[in-house]
């Protein structure tokens, strides 16, 4: 119970009043440190372990996967294999593709997948549900419509796995039809569900079909409407140009907005040029909330220096280094060949250096003579010249993970990368000349999206 509510030291506690220890003692002990991200007590916990079963191996497993620690859960994983650890009951399959999943490292989900598959597990609902997911969020759609076509039976996981995935990769028609097949179907819908279908009407600007979806929640399966819900509904109205009916809705929704949903209603002000609505949004902002996302100052920046308040520019960026907001530092990883590179923002010593610097210069000229393009260093807040903003640009980790791919990759693949913070605006660019010109897929999962990059476009039309 303790380690289930979070208060693992008060399960350490009953633990040590106990004089006879049982494995299933160990194992919720175990299962409440590792769930709370508490690593290294986990580990010694389970080194401790008189016994370990299969159910020890898949509580410490999960729990790290359900603390965002995949690297440490793949690699209990393979220590448990190594003890030859028989894999009787599924379970930890589940956990470790959740894991992949989570990090998008689809060669170790598909390496789990055979291993599934070897096991004989492939048949089992929910290791084929955890699999979609995976697939899905690795950007290979196709595979995961795959394994939920060789589903001989299907739950509302199932469904709406696929439903999620395909919203999220900018497919709302199928996603759409996917659904309307499953209420066909006599599957009844829940709460992610509605928030993937939402989602997907947000991007191709289907105002009618969004509202009608979240009138059906409540009225037809009478779901509440969750702040993601209403989030995504905001999100679609601003897409579409309705600002007003947006902030109606923001102030009426029965959740108090936080800062991200603001930051989404100030980004459509921005994107559709209501300039003085902006500047009422972006005060609000600045005055109720401490932001913690850099990018919110940076949004907050650009409203204000769109209507030339340079004082409030100036507060905006002072307010930054103030609050002691911090970034995590970029980076960047990118499969090729079966295996992955990782790149840092400014990196400058990866032994292909010189040609991946070669390549970046050859594509910024071409994008210039073609597209006109010229770099936006209004991302870059730091207090230093044009040309050293141009430079840090130049070095964002996403842009030296697809030179790497084009040299190093097989010609013609498409090109993914995982991103650990938001793409900014002038890479955002880049990407879609970048696929234009080597006529490349390149796939970009980054902390609040997946962006599809292909002719000159991208799947999330400019607005994220």
């Amino acid at each position: 119970m303790y380690s289930k509510c979070d208060s693992p030291d008060s399960a350490k506690v009953v633990f040590d009043s106990i004089r006879v220890k049982s494995t299933i003692s160990w194992t919720a002990l175990v299962s409440g440190f590792a769930k709370s991200g508490r690593k290294e007590e986990a580990l010694e916990l389970f080194r401790n372990m008189p016994i370990k079963n299969l159910y020890s191996w898949t509580a410490l497993i999960s729990g790290f996967v359900q603390s965002g620690k995949g690297l440490e859960a793949f690699s209990v994983f393979t220590e448990m294999r190594r003890e030859s650890v028989h894999i009787l009951d599924p379970l930890v399959l589940s956990s470790i593709v959740g894991a992949c999943a989570n990090m998008a490292a689809s060669i170790a989900g598909r390496q789990v997948h055979g291993l599934v598959i070897s096991l004989g597990f492939y048949s089992c609902l929910f290791i084929s549900n955890a699999l979609i997911d995976m697939y899905a969020k690795c950007s290979d759609v196709i595979a995961a419509k795959d394994i939920f076509s060789r589903m001989r039976h299907r739950d509302v996981v199932s469904w709406t796995s696929l439903i999620v995935g395909m919203a999220q990769h900018g497919q709302a028609e199928k996603a759409l039809a996917l659904y309307s097949e499953m209420v066909s179907h006599g599957v009844k819908p829940n709460e992610v569900t509605f928030v993937g279908l939402i989602y997907a009407c947000s991007h191709v600007g289907f105002v009618a079909k969004g509202r009608e979806l979240f009138q059906s929640m409540s009225k037809d399966y009478g779901i509440r409407p969750s702040l993601q819900h209403y989030t995504c509904l905001l999100d679609l109205l601003g897409r579409s140009g309705l600002i007003d009916e947006a902030e109606k809705l923001i102030r009426t929704m029965p959740f108090p907005p936080d800062e991200p949903t603001w930051a989404a209603l100030l980004s459509a002000c921005k994107r559709q040029g209501k300039s003085q609505m902006g500047v009422r949004f972006a005060d609000h902002l600045l005055s109720c909330f401490k932001p913690r996302d850099p990018s919110t100052y940076i949004l907050l920046s650009n409203v204000y220096a769109s209507s030339s308040l340079w004082g409030k520019v100036s507060e905006a960026r002072r307010k930054l280094g103030d609050m002691e907001v911090r970034k995590d530092p970029g980076y960047s990883s990118v499969e090729v060949r079966k295996e992955t590179e990782v790149f840092y923002a400014g990196e400058t010593s990866h032994p292909l250096k010189e040609e991946i610097f070669g390549l970046l210069k050859k594509l910024e000229e071409d994008m210039r003579r073609r597209n006109g393009y010229v770099p936006d260093t209004s991302w870059i807040l730091h207090d230093m010249d044009e040309q050293e903003k141009e430079k840090l640009l130049f070095w964002h980790s996403e842009r030296s993970a697809v030179a790497y791919a084009l040299l190093k990759g097989v010609p013609g693949s498409p090109i993914r990368i995982v991103k650990n913070l938001r793409v900014c605006g002038d890479c955002h660019v880049v990407m879609k000349h970048i696929s234009e010109i080597t006529e490349r897929e390149i796939i970009v999962r980054d902390a609040t999206r997946y962006h599809h990059f292909k002719g000159g476009k991208c799947s999330c039309n400019d607005f994220w």
